[in-house]
């Protein structure tokens, strides 16, 4: 258990040193996720970085949807013991002031991808419900998450092109979750996992929506089985920082969403609520595949928490107009939109989706089952 810079803090939990979480479970994480974009159609960056202290891991990584090429720099190192140490090949988190700014950086790399930009929250952190499941008797996921919009300011690099990036304009999410999850590290055999989840039945549908408005930010998480059925949901209208109007829960959501023809694409998504009769619609502007290369998809080379040495560092381009490498990257989408309120406010943010498996209520009753 050797000591850490972290270990002077008055801050400990546990009996063991910061090195050591409170679980053996190798799935054990805790994660940083971050967007970025122009209100526009432009681009669309997504960046993050994770530690796995059971599996002796740290990495990040960076996508950006710019023009027709999905872009990716990632990056991977042993840990150690210095949990306070939050940088990997290029990539570094800053935590200025706590839940309100951040600085987070790529440093110029020989893929022509990189950032430094600065986060300022718009609305205080807003914790999520624990997540928690289990599967048999095999605890698969327990959670916590927080949430925020905000602004942006710095600098980013792209394929030759530079984006000033200024607070007025450029807006994100980012959340901040740790606990036990699945798809963390090599993949493990199923054993009696696999008595629950019979080929041809598994199905997953989620959405996590963050909306930034002028003076507020609303705040939609649901994920539903094959059937529909929640095991999470969220709603809320958050206020600006500085406010003093309360935060105000909107009810269970209600979704009615249509996908691109030939695709499990979101085209546009209305949401309803079940204390409110506000109404908000969206209209996808970009979309980041964050499958290619993040890691969140183990592509063979590259996962979460996967070893891959002392250090090791990437970058990969995907060209969108070829069907077979579009075909690679799809799964896990990060729609920035255009959302309006039935009020006629108009606010950005992402829709986060994934339709995984069968889906009935929206006729996918197959694994490979695609919109007409």
């Amino acid at each position: 258990m050797p000591l850490g810079p972290m270990d002077d803090f008055l801050a400990h939990q546990t009996p063991e040193t910061f090195d050591h979480v409170y679980t053996g479970d190798r799935a054990f994480y805790d994660r940083y996720y971050f967007n970025c974009h122009s209100c526009s159609d432009e681009i669309f960056l997504i960046t993050g970085m994770g530690q796995y202290p059971n599996l002796g891991v740290l990495d990040a990584f960076v996508t950006v949807s710019l023009g027709d090429k999905h872009y990716c720099v990632r990056a991977s190192r042993e840990l150690g013991h210095d949990r306070l140490n939050t940088s990997v090949g290029p990539f570094s988190v800053e935590v200025v002031k706590g839940l309100e700014t951040l600085r987070v950086r790529c440093a110029p790399n020989e893929w022509n991808l990189d950032f430094d930009l600065t986060w300022n929250g718009f609305v205080p952190a807003l914790e999520e419900p624990v997540t928690y499941r289990r599967v048999g008797n095999r605890l698969t996921e327990h959670t916590t998450r927080f949430a925020q919009v905000g602004n942006w300011s710095g600098r980013i690099r792209v394929d030759g092109r530079t984006f000033d990036v200024t607070p007025d304009r450029w807006k994100g999410a980012r959340d901040h979750s740790w606990g036990v999850r699945p798809n963390t590290g090599e993949p493990e055999p199923p054993g009696i996992l696999a008595k629950y989840r019979p080929a041809g039945e598994f199905g997953h549908f989620h959405n996590w929506i963050p909306m930034q408005f002028d003076d507020f930010m609303i705040k939609v998480y649901f994920d539903e089985d094959a059937h529909g059925r929640r095991h999470m949901e969220e709603a809320v209208k958050v206020p600006k920082l500085g406010s003093d109007e309360p935060i105000i829960h909107l009810g269970s959501p209600k979704h009615e969403i249509t996908f691109k023809p030939g695709t499990r694409e979101i085209a546009r998504t209305r949401l309803s609520f079940a204390h409110t009769d506000l109404t908000v619609v969206g209209t996808p502007l970009r979309t980041n595949y964050l499958l290619g290369g993040s890691g969140y998809r183990p592509d063979g080379r590259w996962g979460l928490g996967h070893y891959r040495g002392p250090l090791a560092v990437e970058g990969l381009v995907w060209d969108l107009r070829d069907p077979k490498q579009f075909a690679e990257i799809q799964g896990l989408n990060e729609m920035l939109c255009r959302w309006e309120l039935s009020t006629g406010e108009i606010g950005y943010g992402m829709h986060e989706n994934a339709c995984f498996g069968v889906y009935h209520p929206y006729g996918f009753d197959s694994m490979t089952a695609v919109a007409p």
